[in-house]
């Protein structure tokens, strides 16, 4: 089964975070467990992608870009150790694609 989800980024978090629009409930057609984290699920933000949904639990290295359906049950982008809207410039209404 594939799906795809499109919406846009909302808001900028204090330290970077690309907050979207895109909400867990859109994304229940993701595929379970590790697989969540691997090319099986692709985003796209802007121009920018990055392979992977993973939780606020994550242990990626610094620099890394990566999507993370939080607690809160939004799709963020976030750059490990530093602010993805700043490195990347992207702002407030760039489009952002979840596929699988």
């Amino acid at each position: 089964m594939t799906g795809r989800v499109q919406g846009k980024v909302i808001s900028i978090t204090p330290t970077g975070d690309l907050v979207t629009d895109i909400t867990a409930s859109q994304l229940s057609g993701l595929p379970d467990g590790e697989a969540r984290k691997t090319d099986a699920v692709r985003v796209v933000v802007d121009e920018h992608e990055t392979i992977g949904i993973f939780g606020d639990d994550h242990a990626q290295p610094a620099m890394t870009l990566i999507a993370i359906l939080g607690n809160d049950g939004a799709l963020r982008l976030h750059l490990v150790s530093d602010s993805a809207a700043m490195m990347l410039g992207v702002r407030v209404s760039a489009p952002v694609e979840v596929s699988w």
